[in-house]
């Protein structure tokens, strides 16, 4: 099964600017999902750009990946 179906990726912006044009100082919140259980697997608290290509790179593994191969890969992945 695609990691897309079995996970849903949650971003959580600390302020309404866009990543580029944000305090510094912002921190956002980045969360994975479970769709079956509604439990948080992976987490990450990020400054705002840093957030932003994270997301990016989320969003492309779990359209490409199979759902155990992307919780292998980003489960590493420093919080």
């Amino acid at each position: 099964m695609k990691a897309n179906r079995a996970y849903r990726l949650i971003v959580t912006r600390a302020g309404r600017a866009p990543a580029l044009l944000a305090d510094p100082g912002r921190i956002d919140h980045i969360e994975v999902v479970e769709i079956d259980s509604g439990e948080v697997i992976l987490f990450w608290d990020r400054p705002a750009q840093a957030a932003s290509k994270l997301a990016r790179a989320l969003r492309a593994d779990l359209a490409q990946l199979e759902a155990e191969e992307f919780l292998a890969r980003w489960s590493t992945v420093e919080h």
